[in-house]
C-alpha cells in the first residue's frame, strides 16, 4: 500500500475515532491479559493519560493531525522510554498487545501489513536493555 498526502495511514484507519478505538483496545488488552503484565507495570495505575498520549502520538505518526507535537512538543521516544528496561520480551509484549487491538478492530490486508511493519520498527527502536540493544 502506498501512502501519500492524500492517502495517509490515518485516513485508511478511519481517522481520529478509529485511532481512539485502537488505543483503547490496546490498553484494555494490556490490562486484561496476564501475558502483558511486564509492560503493564511500566504504566501508572490510571491509564487515562497514557491512553491520551498514545492517541495523540498515533494521530500524527499515522499522518493525521499532529496533536502530540502541538500539545506536548517533540515526542523524543527514546528519551521518554529510557527510564524503563525494554528488551526483546517487552518489545514482543507491546507488539502482541497491539496485534490483539488490530484484530479487535479487524484491521487487515495491506494496511495491517504496513502498520505491523512500522510498529515493529518503532518497538525495536525502544529497546535499551544491556546486551539486547539493537545498536550493541
Amino acid at each position: 500500500m502506498t501512502f501519500g498526502p492524500d492517502n495517509t495511514p490515518f485516513d485508511s484507519m478511519g481517522g481520529e475515532a478509529r485511532v481512539r478505538l485502537l488505543v483503547d483496545a490496546f490498553y484494555d488488552q494490556m490490562e486484561a491479559a496476564a501475558e502483558f503484565s511486564t509492560i503493564r507495570v511500566m504504566h501508572p495505575d490510571n491509564l487515562d493519560e497514557s491512553r491520551q498520549k498514545l492517541f495523540e502520538f498515533l494521530c500524527g505518526w499515522l499522518g493525521g493531525p499532529p496533536l502530540y507535537m502541538e500539545r506536548r512538543g517533540h515526542p523524543k521516544l527514546r528519551i521518554r522510554h529510557a527510564p524503563f528496561s525494554i528488551g526483546v520480551s517487552e518489545r514482543d509484549q507491546w507488539l502482541s498487545c497491539m496485534g490483539h487491538a488490530m484484530d479487535q478492530l479487524a484491521i487487515d490486508g495491506e494496511l495491517r501489513e504496513f502498520l505491523e511493519g512500522r510498529f515493529a520498527q518503532v518497538a525495536d527502536f525502544m529497546r535499551n536493555k544491556p546486551g539486547e540493544n539493537p545498536e550493541s
